[in-house]
């Protein structure tokens, strides 16, 4: 599936649950969920407040804090909680991954290993059969690291 194909998908699922749930269709609710699926990566609320008012779209937080909610709950966004902060990522299509979390300085990076995913879904669970997961793995970057080293070699 390519970009369009995947946002006229995700478009359909959108409307059927919001039909279903008897939400309204606005045309502003449409425009963030077309942003979102515009997006590589993760995002805040705040990051997609100024993409939207970049592009002349103007929605206020609460219009995207209660759309973000309707997308969780349609299952078309996942919600991470990065220490403090909340970050958000399109979710239709996507495959399971892991982040590294830097607990200095919040960053967030994505990797692909396969022998750690392999290892994750081959592990058995008991009474338990996983659809996906996401794996959160904290630490600190190696730009943090190096201010760290300087820093203690400067006392």
């Amino acid at each position: 599936m390519d970009g369009q194909e995947i946002k006229e998908k995700v478009k359909q699922i959108f409307t059927e649950y919001l039909n279903s749930n008897g939400h309204r269709k606005t045309p502003e609710r449409y425009a963030i969920l077309e942003k979102i699926y515009s997006i590589d990566g993760h995002f805040g609320i705040d990051d997609l407040f100024h993409m939207m008012n970049d592009e002349k779209f103007r929605v206020s937080k609460a219009t995207l804090y209660n759309t973000i909610v309707l997308l969780i709950d349609a299952r078309l966004v996942i919600k991470h909680q990065f220490g403090i902060s909340s970050q958000y990522e399109k979710s239709y299509n996507m495959h399971t991954h892991s982040h590294l979390i830097c607990t200095e300085c919040g960053k967030v990076s994505e990797i692909k290993d396969d022998v750690l995913k392999k290892t994750i879904e081959e592990t058995k669970l008991p009474r338990f059969t996983m659809s996906h997961y996401t794996l959160y793995m904290y630490g600190i970057c190696s730009k943090c690291m190096r201010k760290k080293k300087q820093k203690q070699k400067n006392k």
